[in-house]
């Protein structure tokens, strides 16, 4: 049997230089910003609806989507970008395409201007996550590689924290533009920081970009969730609608033929042989696909529902990020001495139950029992977390160590997009009047319970799929 504390020596060869405390904590300031902006936009809904903008449900959602499908699908390209010329350069670059989508969006005049902003500010997060990543296990000795990657897990969760206050208290006290006004200077400012702070990794030259591989992958991505989220609107047996679907199958199976004849592309998708590696992509992809369900609805369900100020809304979040901060420590020594099986499982069993206990919810449920609802689904969330992280690097080759963590991250934003996507699918097909409207809260709650149980009950038929994933194997494999 090949247990989990074992596969940790094999992700990468021991690091030549070692990570210190000030390259861990910028590397962590540069994911909680890319990850609080995903947050942030969340809180600001409500605000850009009621906005000059004037954007339709399907724009609402397109300005949430954009950044992580964008994010999602540049990821794995990305991440062979930092292997082939340098992962320090690729972070720096991220930072400054980052603080470039900020501006774009803080002076958009219309919905596709913002859009477009949200795209390019996930094109630079798709350079900035596999980067901090891929230089942390570099730099982390095997014997600490386990507690840096727990580290930095945590460090998304507090950046969903900092995205949700800080977008609640723009959405109170300032303005939606305020908000992306703000990531122009602490983009070019974490830049400066990383030029001193953090050393330079072997890069290799013979690293595959493969840029028609990348096109293909982007392009079957946005078919399928374009499909999704104008399903309601053109309906779901409409041309248009049915021609994404079609599209985004054909793209992914072009990929697939191309990738297996290509002399170096940029994912084989013979890597999938290992069961682990399948099941610790899904696994990932599962718990982003609830929390960014949740993530969308939250701020909506309680400034329409429950009457909490922007602010508060923002604050009202902290027990899903308590979870997602305490639990991954926690999920990782219990790994150690079980394997992986145990934690994931459990985790993510928790993640669906707990949306299904947020299925129930209306405007006359306490916030404590809420909160109680919350925090199930984040710990499940947090202690899952840490083994299917270091399954996906561990599961490739050491020479594969960008490429591991573009998977892992592009697994994230894949199930958040979807997600956001599949949630707002369902919301829209119920719920067509006004939750600003009082008379129609009861109508809006009634919908969303429906969305967020569909959601759960995907999640735990994957949560089934991911742990027979992880059955033990012979010690040989």
């Amino acid at each position: 049997m090949l247990r989990h504390a074992d596969i940790q020596d094999r992700a990468v060869p021991g690091p030549a230089t070692t990570l210190t405390r000030a390259t861990l904590l910028v590397l962590c300031a540069c994911v909680l910003v890319a990850q609080a902006m995903v947050a942030a936009v969340n809180l600001l809904i409500p605000q850009l609806a009621a906005s000059t903008l004037h954007p339709t449900p399907g724009q609402l959602l397109w300005a949430v989507d954009a950044y992580v499908i964008v994010f999602a699908a540049l990821l794995i390209p990305a991440g062979a970008l930092g292997d082939r010329y340098g992962r320090k350069g690729a972070l720096m670059s991220g930072l400054g395409l980052f603080a470039a989508g900020g501006a774009v969006s803080a002076l958009a005049t219309t919905p596709a201007v913002l859009i477009a902003g949200r795209g390019l500010c996930g094109a630079g997060a798709a350079l900035i996550m596999p980067a901090t990543m891929s230089i942390l296990v570099h730099l982390s000795p095997p014997e600490r590689r386990a507690q840096a990657l727990a580290t930095w897990t945590l460090t998304i969760g507090l950046g969903g924290l900092t995205g949700n206050i800080g977008g609640g208290l723009a959405g109170q006290y300032l303005t939606w533009r305020a908000l992306f006004w703000a990531v122009v200077p602490l983009g070019g400012l974490l830049a400066l920081i990383v030029a001193r702070a953090v050393p330079r990794t072997p890069s290799r030259s013979d690293a595959s970009v493969d840029p028609v591989g990348a096109a293909l992958l982007a392009g079957a991505l946005l078919a399928v969730v374009y499909g999704i989220i104008e399903g309601p609107g053109f309906g779901w047996g409409s041309v248009r609608v049915l021609s994404a679907f079609g599209a985004g199958a054909a793209l992914l199976a072009a990929f697939t033929l191309y990738a297996l004849r290509a002399a170096a592309p940029l994912l084989d998708p013979r890597i999938f042989r290992s069961p682990r590696l399948r099941a610790g992509t899904l696994g990932i992809g599962t718990g982003f696909f609830g929390l960014f369900a949740l993530f969308y609805v939250n701020p909506q369900y309680l400034q329409y529902a429950k009457g909490f100020s922007p602010a508060m809304a923002g604050l009202a979040i902290i027990p899903v990020t308590t979870g997602l901060a305490v639990m991954p420590k926690l999920g990782a020594r219990l790994a150690q001495r079980t394997g992986p099986r145990l934690p994931i499982g459990a985790g993510l069993t928790m993640v669906g139950t707990g949306l299904l206990m947020l299925s129930t919810v209306d405007k006359d449920t306490p916030y404590l029992v809420y909160a109680v609802y919350l925090l199930v689904m984040s710990a499940g969330a947090g202690l899952s977390a840490p083994s299917l992280t270091l399954t996906v690097v561990a599961e490739l080759p050491a020479h594969q160590a960008g490429l591991g963590s573009g998977l892992n991250t592009a697994a994230r934003e894949i199930g958040a997009a979807l997600g956001v996507a599949v949630f707002g699918t369902v919301l829209a097909s119920r719920f067509h009047g006004d939750p600003r409207d009082p008379a129609q809260v009861t109508a809006f709650t009634d919908a969303m319970g429906v969305a967020l149980g569909t959601v759960g009950v995907v999640a735990l038929l994957a949560a089934a799929t991911v742990t027979l994933g992880y059955r033990e194997r012979p010690a040989t494999s």
